[in-house]
């Protein structure tokens, strides 16, 4: 079926399908994790701990990732990251009295580790197979990965519930693992040698990107990831289930929802900021963006401290949020991959990256430190803050679309 294809089709093909097979184990074991545990008894703030190994090891892996991939092809670091997944699963298999968690942060540090690499090699394989100038086809291409991978990611939530409640943590951890380890040998086996490799051998300081554009862009994601992790990952799911008595399924249920929206939008992206010219977007739209984003916390800061409606203020709050803020992320992950370098495009994407799992982890850490001290209004009010951040960075990205670039 595939030999019909053209070449650089086929291979587009095998790294989305290996990304979207790492993204459902991905979501899966998220939510496999924080049903399991607290079921065990463990406490909000422990099964929080469970994941800060996993957002802090994103900025390193980001960070070194792309000079591997780089260095290294982005098909061994592609196959890298689904094995640690692999192993980071088989960790999990032991009896639930060996599962500390000192241990659980271990699995899901490698687990972490190998998501970014995996998420890397995928956005920074695309620059490599679309034709160079083409950048209405590479938008296309990357929202759709964008936009599918999100919305795997939130039926990984569902499936990750469906296989506790039917076949239990112990068996839904080890049918993953199987499934991800024939993803990865046929991997091994399709994708191509040398996917992404630097023509010249990159040098270890060539990590930390020298592009202006690049070095604006990744300041503008941590601003915009940063904004939406202080309000959405922590409080949040504490306000649903504190203020208005959601159990943990609705809460899950309702957020995997929201992710698949958000994925949704994300792949149409294209159609909504360049429907009328097809063209590709600019830093100018990246700003007109990022300021529209911004008067959504704010808005519904205002509408918490003054109507009574709460929850339906925060739930329809969340939902316009999550569509402009996929077309925002859509538009930076387009960005990235057009501004990065055609030779060793991994050092580019990963440093870019690297500055959206920086964004990651301040905006968990903050989540849960001015939630519990400051409550839900005051997370809305920084992330407002981190937007308008954000959009003024944007300020000072090109604004145009150069005349040697094609829009096909």
């Amino acid at each position: 079926m595939l030999s019909h294809l053209s070449k650089s089709v086929r291979q587009y093909l095998i790294v989305t399908g290996n990304y979207w097979s790492f993204t459902l184990t991905d979501g899966a074991l998220r939510m496999l994790v924080v049903l399991y545990f607290h079921q065990l008894g463990y406490g909000a703030l422990d099964i929080a701990l469970l994941f800060l190994f996993y957002e802090f090891f994103g900025v390193i892996t980001n960070l070194f990732g792309g000079w591997l991939g780089a260095k290294w092809g982005l098909n061994r670091t592609m196959n890298i990251g689904l094995a640690m997944q692999v192993i980071a699963l088989s960790m999990l298999l032991l009896p639930a009295s060996f599962l500390t968690i000192p241990w659980v942060m271990a699995a899901q540090a490698l687990s972490g580790i190998a998501k970014d690499l995996n998420k890397m090699s995928a956005k920074s394989a695309i620059k490599t197979l679309v034709p160079k100038n083409a950048s209405g086809t590479l938008y296309k291409w990357v929202a759709l990965l964008t936009g599918s991978k999100n919305a795997l990611k939130g039926v990984g939530f569902f499936l990750g519930g469906f296989l506790l409640s039917t076949i239990g943590f112990h068996n839904a951890i080890l049918a993953m693992a199987i499934a991800l380890a024939i993803v990865w040998l046929a991997s091994l086996y399709l994708l191509r040698a040398d996917l992404g490799k630097a023509k010249n051998k990159p040098k270890f300081s060539q990590m930390f990107s020298k592009s202006t554009e690049i070095n604006i862009l990744s300041a503008a994601r941590l601003f915009l990831f940063g904004a939406r992790d202080v309000w959405f990952v922590i409080a949040v799911p504490v306000y649903l289930s504190s203020q208005f008595g959601w159990d943990h399924w609705r809460v899950g249920s309702f957020l995997a929802l929201w992710v698949i929206g958000y994925g949704i939008v994300q792949s149409l992206a294209p159609h909504i900021t360049g429907k009328t010219k097809q063209q590709a977007p600019t830093g100018a739209q990246a700003k007109f963006w990022a300021i529209l984003l911004a008067a959504i916390p704010a808005t519904i800061a205002i509408g918490l401290e003054s109507v009574d409606q709460a929850l339906w203020i925060l739930l329809s709050g969340l939902i316009l949020f999550g569509v402009v803020f996929a077309v925002n992320s859509s538009l930076h992950s387009y960005l990235i991959v057009h501004y990065a370098s055609e030779d060793g495009v991994s050092l580019d994407v990963g440093f870019y990256y690297m500055a959206n799992a920086m964004g990651r982890l301040i905006g968990t850490m903050l989540s849960g430190w001015i939630y519990q001290d400051f409550g839900l209004i005051a997370c809305l009010w920084v992330s407002c803050g981190f937007l308008i951040l954000a959009s003024v960075i944007s300020f000072w990205l090109p604004q145009k679309i150069t005349s040697s670039e094609n829009t096909n």
